[in-house]
């Protein structure tokens, strides 16, 4: 599977003082809990069959592919069931729940009353603008890239402990001491999501560098809507800096120390 690259993607660069402090942090994080990850490595090759490490490739800074990191906590050959599971994708769920139909073109908000912002297309008997109707599909689209089940079925019961416990991310720190990814960042996605965030709009979360946090780990709103967070993931990539990353670091904490969903 190719991913199409743009020049303006391999601009990033991670400075060096972000660079020093992911070292820094991942080599005393692998240090001081490497007896709790002794413990999970254990765990993960008694309770179930197939590597202890789950490895899949991602799509980082500038759209780079590289291998990504975490303890197992799906049976061996989950990858293969994810296709059975497609509707019981949250996202898409979310995106149903809210009824993203085609609507009257009095719902624009680019249009003016006798003055539509485009052409006007007839679709299935209602009248819409051309740039609704072009949103729409955009909005379809991206509530379909991302995938997240509840109760995923193919996560083993040590695995839904890993999960809850953040414990499965651990690996993640040696993606950071090789240079692939940073503490903070937007989450590097796989490839059959990347290849779909390829518009303008959606690519600009690809200037920012692979992190294991985010704007969008740290959110309150709770909003499981794909646009937010291709947002968040946008706006870090605009924003970002030393006192941002410090504040989602912080804000990050306190969800060390609470049971997530095993899904997340």
């Amino acid at each position: 599977m190719k991913i199409k690259k743009d020049h303006q993607f391999n601009n990033y660069r991670i400075g060096r003082g972000k660079r020093i402090f992911d070292v820094v942090f991942s080599a005393l994080a692998l240090l001081v809990f490497s007896p709790i990850i002794l413990l999970v490595v254990i765990g993960v090759k008694l309770t179930s069959k197939g590597s202890v490490f789950y490895k899949s490739l991602r799509v980082g800074t500038g759209y780079d592919i590289f291998t990504f990191y975490k303890f197992r906590t799906m049976y061996k050959g989950a990858d293969a069931e994810r296709s059975k599971l497609s509707e019981l994708n949250e996202y898409l769920i979310s995106h149903k729940i809210k009824n993203h139909t085609f609507t009257n073109i009095e719902n624009c908000p680019d249009c003016k009353e006798g003055q539509p912002c485009s052409p006007i297309l007839f679709i299935d008997g209602i009248e819409i603008c051309e740039n609704m109707y072009l949103r729409k599909k955009r909005l379809r689209l991206l509530e379909s890239t991302f995938f997240k089940v509840k109760d995923d079925p193919r996560i083993t019961p040590f695995g839904r402990i890993l999960r809850s416990t953040h414990l499965d991310e651990f690996p993640q720190f040696i993606n950071v001491l090789k240079g692939d990814m940073s503490i903070v960042g937007n989450r590097p996605i796989p490839l059959y999501e990347a290849e779909k965030l390829t518009t303008d709009e959606w690519s600009y979360r690809f200037l920012a560098p692979a992190g294991i946090t985010g704007l969008w780990q740290v959110d309150n709103s709770k909003a499981l809507k794909a646009e937010n967070r291709i947002r968040l993931d946008n706006k870090y990539a605009m924003i970002s800096s030393p006192m941002q990353d410090m504040i989602i670091i912080l804000k990050t904490i306190p969800s060390l120390f609470k049971f997530k969903s095993s899904n997340s």
